[in-house]
């Protein structure tokens, strides 16, 4: 025959103190005629005797790190997501930098065409623009993809692109002269252009 689920209820209730005393005497009686009760109310007071006096149970000081340790690893795709959600400028910032870089890279590798930024006071022999002696060029020159030779004066700056720059003794240039033949070079050279036409 099953006992009542009244009765589990009032072991609860007594385990926990929380019994009344009409219900503990009928517990008793209930408990001195039924074994299976009696067996299962003795398991039950062992069991919370046993967790209220084992002594209390310290994890180890690296718990925490170890648990760390064993759990997968996070995705750098998702890392990187992340972090480019926590910091939206930067990652504008960085996506205009390499566009820009990435344009730079593109137009230094196609640019192959021979060209000179003037035409005056100037003589252009193949892929050499030459200043001639007694000659004065006013402003700045651009060689792109050829060479320079100077023997005459220039009232500028001279800028060399995927060549090479000649300066004759009786030459002169009251500007800066300069050879680009590295990429990042190109690139520092375009960004110091692309300020200088703002601040102008």
């Amino acid at each position: 025959m099953k006992c009542p689920d009244q009765i589990i209820e009032w072991m609860h209730d007594y385990l926990d103190g929380d019994i009344a005393p009409d219900d503990e005497k009928r517990l008793r009686e209930h408990l001195q005629h039924c074994s299976a009760c009696s067996q299962h109310f003795n398991s039950l007071k062992k069991t919370v005797a046993f967790i209220q006096y084992a002594s209390p149970l310290a994890p180890p000081a690296d718990f925490t790190a170890n648990v760390m340790a064993k759990l997968p690893k996070e995705k750098q795709r998702v890392r990187a997501g992340r972090w480019l959600k926590n910091h939206p400028v930067l990652t504008a910032a960085s996506l205009f930098a390499a566009l820009t870089v990435g344009s730079l890279f593109t137009t230094w590798n196609k640019e192959q065409q021979f060209s000179v930024s003037t035409r005056e006071n100037v003589i252009i022999h193949d892929h050499t623009v030459i200043v001639p002696k007694g000659e004065t060029v006013d402003g700045d020159i651009v060689v792109r993809n050829g060479s320079i030779k100077i023997e005459g004066k220039v009232n500028g700056d001279v800028t060399v692109i995927h060549g090479e720059k000649y300066l004759a003794s009786a030459g002169q240039v009251t500007g800066d002269v300069e050879e680009i033949n590295e990429m990042f070079d190109w690139i520092w050279y375009n960004i110091k252009n692309a300020v200088k036409a703002m601040l102008e």
